[in-house]
């Protein structure tokens, strides 16, 4: 999907995204690939490849 054609969260025009994710974002973002997963619906091998890409990059929680 192009992100021309992605429907973002609105936000007020005085405020800037950051481009880059924070650390906890990253964590809900890894948490949410994986629960869907393990659903096993039709986006989950996406989902943990993705997961798995995520999870290679930050830090441990602990």
């Amino acid at each position: 999907m192009e992100v021309a054609a992605m429907n973002f969260v609105p936000v007020e025009h005085t405020v800037e995204r950051l481009a880059l994710l924070t650390l906890e974002e990253a964590h809900d973002m890894l948490a949410m690939a994986l629960a869907v997963t393990r659903d096993g619906g039709p986006v989950s091998a996406e989902a943990g490849r993705l997961g798995r890409e995520i999870a290679a990059r930050i830090p441990s929680e602990n």
